[in-house]
């Protein structure tokens, strides 16, 4: 796993990340006006979206955004969680099916929607962030709930045999392409190669493959640390 700059400032680092303490009225007031403003900043604008804007979208100074989020980093950890807690809720739901088919592919579909009307986590996608507590907790129950969701189908006989949850990478990393080339032209296209793709997927369909599926720790190899991140 990657390390955080020793650069940051310790202080504000731990203010912004021990859940514990509660933040002052006002200061909660402004950390939430940071958020819903880089929410819809990094959706639209991608990683690269410019702090000093959305602090001035934010009615405050760059200085407190800076207090709240020492780093960009900070700022892209938090929106992740959220979108990830996200994901977690539908596949909760989703594991709880009676039809395992539907849920596998409500799960993928999940994923891809919240990739194609995020520009941010769209790149986030094919990356891997240093993980706090919280961000490890939520993306190791992503996880589990992938397993728990693909062994159902198996299961159930919905879903080929040789799959592996690391296949479900190829979706994630080809969409993000595919979402990247046509968000302003047929911003909908990801849902015909998803389809497509799921059909890959049922067991019915299935043919001998000639290469096996990837090692979780290749996976991991094949993803960049994010970086350009510690502004």
């Amino acid at each position: 796993m990657a390390h955080r700059s020793t650069t940051t400032p310790p202080t504000p680092a731990t203010a912004a990340k021990t859940p514990a303490r509660r933040l002052r009225r006002d200061a909660q007031r402004n950390r939430d006006a940071i958020m819903a403003v880089a929410r819809t900043a990094f959706a639209e604008q991608g990683l690269n979206a410019s702090l000093e804007g959305i602090a001035r979208q934010a009615g405050v100074a760059i200085g407190t955004l800076y207090r709240h989020f020492p780093t960009r980093l900070d700022l892209v950890e938090a929106l992740f969680t959220e979108k990830f807690t996200e994901w977690v809720e539908t596949g909760e739901r989703a594991a709880a099916m009676d039809d395992a088919w539907q849920a596998f592919c409500l799960h993928l579909e999940k994923f891809c929607e919240l990739q194609a009307r995020d520009r941010a986590f769209n790149e986030l996608a094919s990356t891997r962030l240093p993980l706090t507590a919280v961000t490890g907790q939520v993306r190791d129950r992503a996880h589990e709930l992938t397993h728990q969701i693909l062994h159902n189908a198996q299961r159930q006989g919905m879903v080929r045999d040789d799959i592996t949850p690391e296949d479900f990478a190829f979706i994630i990393w080809s969409q993000a392409g595919i979402i990247q080339a046509t968000c302003t032209v047929a911003p909908n296209a990801w849902r015909r190669h998803l389809h497509l793709m799921l059909d890959a997927f049922r067991a019915d369909r299935a043919h001998p493959l000639p290469e096996p599926p990837l090692t979780p720790s290749q996976v991991d190899q094949t993803l960049t640390t994010v970086g350009g991140c510690t502004e």
